[in-house]
This record gives C-alpha cells, structure tokens and sequence, in this order.
C-alpha cells in the first residue's frame, strides 16, 4: 500500500513537472519559478502536501545537483577554463566583489550571523549559467561578440564553486580551522589534480569512457559521475564539486555523446531538485522576508549589469553589447537554490531558506526581461539625456547680435533713403 501511494504522489509529481514546462516552453520563460512554486504547492503548509514519496524526492533531488554540475562542467574543456582563468580573472574579481558583498551584508544587517553571510554571499553571487544559456539561444544572440565575455563570467563562477563549496561544507558542517583548511586543501588539490589531468591525458580518459553503443556510454559516465561525487562527498569536499571535475575530464566525442544522452536526466532530475527545496520552505514564511529578497535583487541586478558593462568593455566591446552583456547576467537560479539547500539541510538560519526562494522567483524572472530591454532602455535613456543637454545648450547660448555698422555705412544708408 505505501509503495502505491509512493508511486501515485511521484507520477503525480512528474506529470505536474512536465505540464509546467510545456506552459513555461509556451511563453518563452524559464520553468525554474514554476517548479519552485510547485514545491511549495506540495509541501509543508502548502495545498496539497506530500508523505510517502519525499524520502524519494530527496534522493532525486540529490541526483539532480550532480546531474546539473556534471552538464556544466561537460560544456567546458580544460584548456578553455585554463585560458578564461588567465583573461577574464579581473572581470571574475569584479563580479564577486560587486555581487557577493552585497548579500554578506544583508545577513549581516538581519543578524543571521557569519556563515549565513557567507552562504547568501553565495546565493547572490552566482548567476544562473542554465537559464543564460537559454536566454541567449532564445534571443539568437549565441553569435554575438559580447556572448564569450559572458560565458567568461559563468566558467569563472563556476570554477569559482569549486572553492566556494567546500569552505560552505566545512562552515555548515562546524569543523574547525584546521578540518576546515584540510577540506579546502583537498578540494583544490582534487581539482588542481583535474585540470592537470585533463589537460594532458583528457584524450585518453575520453578515449576510455567513449563508446559507440549508447547505452554503455551512458552507463559508464553516469556511474564513474556519481561514484567520484559519493567520494569526493565521503572526503567532505562536495559532491557537487567532484561531479563538475569529472564533467571538465571528458571531452571531444565522450563529451558531446555524454551531453546528448544526459540532458532529458539532467532536466528532470534538476526539477525534482527544485521541487524538493520548494517542500522545505513553508510558504506562509515567504511574505515576511518577501520585501528583503526584493531590495536584494534590485541591488545585486543592478550590480550584475555593472559586472558585465565592465568585463564587456575590457574586452573592447561596443557600448550596446556592454549593456547586452550586462543584462544577460542578471538571471539567478539553480546554483542560488544549491548553496541555500546546503544550509537549509543544516539548519542555520530558518529564514535562509525562504528569502533565496524569494530572491530566486524575482531574478529568474527578471532575468529575461533584463537580458532583452536593458539595451534599448540604456538608449533610450543615454539618448533622452543627450537631447536633454543640447537643448539646454541651446537655450543658454546668447542671441547672436549684428555686427556694428561704420559712422560711413550709416551715411551712405541714410543718404539711399534719401533719394529713394
């Protein structure tokens, strides 16, 4: 009886999932908001909450982060992330100053402590690399000379992640300074190790996972995937972080057949993540932390705008592409849900959770609508304020006087209206 009731809500769950993307699919928007609110829909304090079937949802929605981390660490090789890292790191330092700090001050100022700052620094660090790509596609602008300065910022972010996540581990799991530093020296260790390895031997590697067969292709990246997240999570550095590594190793053809046979698990497991965070957060403690998340995304769209205006510039962009890539950064999503999950599962701050629900919902929406207005609307405005300043040049230069006329020009007119 209980398996059948498991089976009902999870059909159920799925079904829903599917109908919420065909909606969202219709209108050209992210589904990311819907499934949230779908979660909140079926959790605790929502209309119709879930019993049997939340332990399996929360198995797959561990799978989903891993499956989200392994496509992201796929879209990208070694030598790109090394070069990135070389180029853009003024950008990526930029982008973490800008859009970190603001988030560490506001748990900060409501008195949530360190490591709450720390994790919302993170929540309001990183853009959502999934919902920009789409954009992008949607807008046809994948061609365009400002979309590899964007793509910059995202590899930078999420190499970025790769630290980040195990000090977060390491904070929330209260280990000391020395655990904590041993956590990070592994984590980079593992992934310096990595990057080594993929550089030199990524053909290799590849040649041995590949496979012509897709089954057996996928069944060796997905196994290998979640065996290396399993340790690296044993090693408390981050499952997360051990699923992207491995994503970064595979290249050429095992990366492209991987990506191909991944992507539908990727999407569905990814939305059963969303829905599993929507069940934790109670949906009567969004309106209280409602008008914070609100100033924070106003706060930090604005500085994602200023991110990508100053990473487009350096790289000699125009001014419209500066502000094209700006707006395209705006979109938080699936890596803000992950890092707000990881304190949600400890328990520091009940709060956390629902203002990054909030803060979620507003820029995942926003985000589009930033990506393909912010342009026009910086031309309009910069053009508004250039007729502003010539017609006020105008109307402050004097009016132009005659010339004075000769005591002899006066004369001789005087004496042609006298004959006349």
């Amino acid at each position: 009886m209980h398996s059948a009731v498991l089976l009902i809500e999870f059909g159920a769950i799925i079904l829903a999932l599917g109908l919420l993307g065909r909606f969202a699919g219709r209108f050209r928007f992210s589904p990311i908001p819907l499934y949230l609110l779908a979660g909140l829909a079926f959790g605790e304090g929502g209309l119709l909450p879930l019993g049997a079937s939340e332990e399996f949802v929360a198995i797959g929605a561990e799978i989903g982060v891993i499956m989200l981390l392994l496509m992201l660490g796929l879209e990208y090789t070694a030598s790109d992330l090394v070069s990135n890292l070389k180029t853009q790191y003024p950008a990526g330092l930029v982008d973490m100053g800008l859009n970190a700090v603001p988030g560490a001050i506001a748990a900060l100022l409501m008195g949530w402590g360190p490591v709450a700052a720390v994790v919302l620094a993170g929540v309001t660090w990183i853009s959502s690399s999934g919902v920009i790509a789409k954009v992008l596609g949607d807008l046809g602008r994948l061609g365009n000379r400002e979309t590899p300065v964007i793509l910059s910022i995202l590899v930078l972010e999420d190499l970025a992640m790769a630290v980040y996540l195990p000090i977060i581990t390491a904070l929330l799991a209260g280990v000391g300074w020395a655990a904590g530093g041993l956590t990070l020296g592994i984590a980079l260790g593992a992934a310096g190790l990595v990057l080594f390895l993929a550089v030199r031997y990524g053909r290799v590697i590849s040649r041995f996972v590949s496979s012509d067969d897709p089954e057996k292709l996928l069944l060796v990246v997905l196994g290998l995937t979640i065996l290396v997240a399993g340790i690296a999570q044993q090693l408390q550095v981050s499952a997360a972080v051990g699923a992207f590594l491995v994503g970064i190793a595979l290249s050429g053809e095992a990366a492209e057949g991987a990506h191909s046979l991944l992507s539908p698990l990727r999407d569905l497991f990814a939305a059963v993540f969303f829905v599993f965070f929507g069940l934790h957060t109670d949906p009567a403690s969004i309106p209280p932390v409602l008008l914070p998340a609100l100033l924070l995304a106003v706060v930090t769209a604005c500085t994602k705008i200023a991110t990508g205006y100053f990473a487009a510039r350096r790289a000699k962009i125009s001014v419209k592409g500066r502000w094209r890539a700006g707006g395209a950064l705006v979109a938080r999503g699936e890596f803000s849900i992950v890092i707000a999950g990881l304190a949600v599962t400890a328990g520091i701050e009940p709060r956390l959770g629902p203002l990054a629900t909030a803060y979620v919902l507003i820029l995942v929406i926003v985000g589009p609508l930033t990506a393909r207005f912010v342009q026009p609307m910086a031309a309009l405005v910069s053009g508004a304020v250039a007729r502003r300043k010539e017609a006020a040049a105008t109307v402050a230069l004097p009016a132009p006087r005659e010339p004075e006329r000769s005591s002899e020009e006066s004369l001789d007119e005087q004496n042609t209206s006298g004959r006349s």
